[in-house]
C-alpha cells in the first residue's frame, strides 16, 4: 500500500499550472487513484467518501439582459457566449477551461461533470444543457467553472423545463451564487426576487449581489435611485432584510467607449472569486485529513471488533467442547454402571482386567448407591431423562454460534490501508499545505 501516487501531468503543462491548481489536482488524485485512492480505500471498509472537485462552481442568475454572459466573456477574455439585448441564453451553459476549444452537448456535459448527473431526472433539462470549453488561462479561470443560466422574466414566458427548481438545485451545489441586477428596470421582476429569496434562505454565505451595467444607469443620482429601489424591494422580503447588505456597482470596461464617472467595482468580483478559491483549497486539505482520520477510525474499529470476535469464538469452542464431553459422559456412565451390575465379577475381570474393574467400582459406587434408592417403577423414566439431558448437551455443543472473523490476509490489508492514510496521505497533506502557505507567508513565518 506504500508508494507515491503517480502524477499524470507532463512537463509542458506543469509550467503553466498555478500552485493552487496543482494542489487541487494532486488532492483530487489522492482520492481517485485506481489502486490507492481514498475513494476506493473507503469503499473497501464500508465508507462513502466523495472526491473533491478540482474547480469551484459559480452560478450566475439574473433577469434577462443583466450581463451574465458578458461578464463571463470579460473574465475569460474570450467570446465564448452569445450576448445581446435579445434572450440569447436559452438553457444552462457550463463554461470551463480546457486544452481545446470545444462545445459539448447535454450528455457529454454530464459525463464531464458526474456530480450533476441527477439533472437527467429533471424533465427537459438535458436537452438544454451544454458546455463551452475554452483554452483561456486568464485570471483564475483554470480554477473556476461558470454556470450561465437563462434570463429571468415575468409574464407568460414558459420554458420546456422547470427553470426555478433547476436553479435551486444548482444553487445547492454551487460554491458561489452571483445575482446580477441591471438598472434598466427588469431587476425588480418577481421571478428573480422569488428565486433570490429561496436561495438566500439556504445559502446566505454564497450569495453575492451586483448592480450590473452600472455605466448605463445615467447620472450618479439616477444610479443611486436605482440602487435604492432594488434594495427597498429586496428588504421587503424578510429573508433578504439583513444588516450589512452590499451591492457593488459593476460594468464591463470598454476601451472604445467614453470614460465613465461611475465607480467600477468589477475587480471586487475577481477578489470574491479568488477568496472562494483559497477557502476551497483550505477546506479541501482539511477534509482530506478528516477523511484519513475517519478511515483510520473505521479500520481500528474493525480490527478491535475482530479481536473481540476471536476471543468470543475461543470461549465458544471451549463451551462446545465441554458440552460435548458432558453429552457423551452421561450415557457412558449409565452404560458402564449397567454392565457392572449386570455382568458377573469374573466376566468383568476377564474383559476389563481386575484393576480397571476395581477402579470402575470405586468411582461408580456413589452412582450405584443413588440408583439403588430409585424405585424400579421410575428407573425407566430416569434413564430416559438422562438420555434427553445427554442429547441436550450434544445439541448445545453443535449449535454454539461463532462470530465472523477476518483472515490474516484481510487483517494485514486493513493495517496496510491504515498505515497508508495515516503516513503517506497525511504527509502529502502537510506538504501541500506548506506549498499553499508558501505563496503568502515567508519562510521565517512558517518556521
Amino acid at each position: 500500500m506504500s508508494g507515491k501516487v503517480k502524477q499524470r501531468s507532463n512537463a509542458a503543462s506543469a509550467v503553466t499550472v498555478s500552485t493552487n491548481e496543482k494542489i487541487l489536482r494532486e488532492v483530487h488524485q489522492l482520492y481517485t487513484h485506481d489502486d490507492r485512492g481514498l475513494v476506493s480505500i473507503a469503499d473497501s471498509v464500508g465508507l462513502k467518501v466523495l472526491a473533491p472537485r478540482k474547480k469551484i462552481t459559480v452560478l450566475l442568475i439574473g433577469n434577462h439582459s443583466a450581463g451574465k454572459s458578458s461578464f463571463i466573456n470579460w473574465y475569460i477574455e474570450e467570446h465564448a457566449l452569445k450576448t445581446g439585448v435579445a434572450i440569447e441564453t436559452q438553457g444552462f451553459t457550463f463554461v470551463t477551461s480546457g486544452r481545446k476549444r470545444e462545445s459539448l452537448t447535454g450528455n457529454a456535459t454530464l459525463h464531464l461533470y458526474p456530480h450533476f448527473k441527477p439533472l437527467q431526472e429533471k424533465s427537459g433539462v438535458v436537452d438544454f444543457l451544454s458546455t463551452e470549453v475554452s483554452t483561456s488561462k486568464q485570471k483564475k479561470f483554470t480554477l473556476i467553472t461558470f454556470i450561465d443560466t437563462p434570463g429571468l422574466v415575468d409574464g407568460d414566458m414558459k420554458y420546456p423545463f422547470d427553470l426555478d427548481n433547476t436553479i435551486l438545485w444548482l444553487g445547492d451545489r454551487a460554491d458561489l451564487i452571483f445575482v446580477f441586477f441591471d438598472p434598466i428596470g427588469q431587476a425588480l421582476c418577481k421571478r428573480t426576487l422569488n428565486l433570490v429569496e429561496h436561495l438566500n434562505d439556504k445559502h446566505t454565505d454564497k450569495m453575492k449581489f451586483y448592480l450590473s451595467k452600472a455605466d448605463e444607469a445615467g447620472h450618479e443620482s439616477d444610479r443611486q435611485r436605482v440602487l435604492m429601489q432594488i434594495v427597498q424591494e429586496l428588504c421587503k422580503r424578510p429573508g433578504l432584510n439583513k444588516a450589512g447588505f452590499d451591492m457593488p456597482t459593476i460594468y464591463i470596461p470598454n476601451m472604445m467607449a467614453k470614460p465613465s464617472r461611475c465607480v467600477n467595482q468589477i475587480d471586487d468580483v475577481c477578489k470574491d472569486l479568488e477568496k472562494t478559491i483559497n477557502q476551497t483549497i483550505q477546506n479541501t486539505l482539511n477534509q482530506l485529513e478528516k477523511d484519513c482520520e475517519h478511515i483510520a477510525d473505521v479500520v481500528d474499529t474493525r480490527i478491535n471488533t475482530d479481536q473481540s470476535h476471536t476471543s468470543y469464538n475461543r470461549l465458544a469452542r471451549v463451551r462446545s467442547f465441554l458440552f460435548t464431553i458432558l453429552g457423551l459422559l452421561v450415557p457412558l456412565v449409565f452404560i458402564c454402571n449397567f454392565l457392572l451390575t449386570s455382568v458377573s465379577e469374573e466376566v468383568s475381570h476377564e474383559l476389563l482386567g481386575k484393576q480397571v474393574t476395581e477402579t470402575l467400582h470405586l468411582y461408580l459406587g456413589p452412582l450405584r448407591n443413588v440408583w439403588a434408592t430409585v424405585p424400579e417403577t421410575t428407573q425407566l423414566y430416569v434413564s430416559v431423562g438422562a438420555g434427553v439431558l445427554s442429547l441436550l448437551f450434544i445439541l448445545l455443543a453443535f449449535t454454539t454460534r461463532h462470530k465472523p472473523t477476518l483472515s490474516r490476509r484481510e487483517k494485514r490489508n486493513l493495517i496496510d490501508k491504515r498505515e497508508y492514510v495515516q503516513t503517506f496521505v497525511k504527509q502529502e497533506k502537510q506538504r501541500l499545505y506548506k506549498e499553499y502557505l508558501d505563496q503568502c507567508l515567508s519562510e521565517h513565518d512558517l518556521n
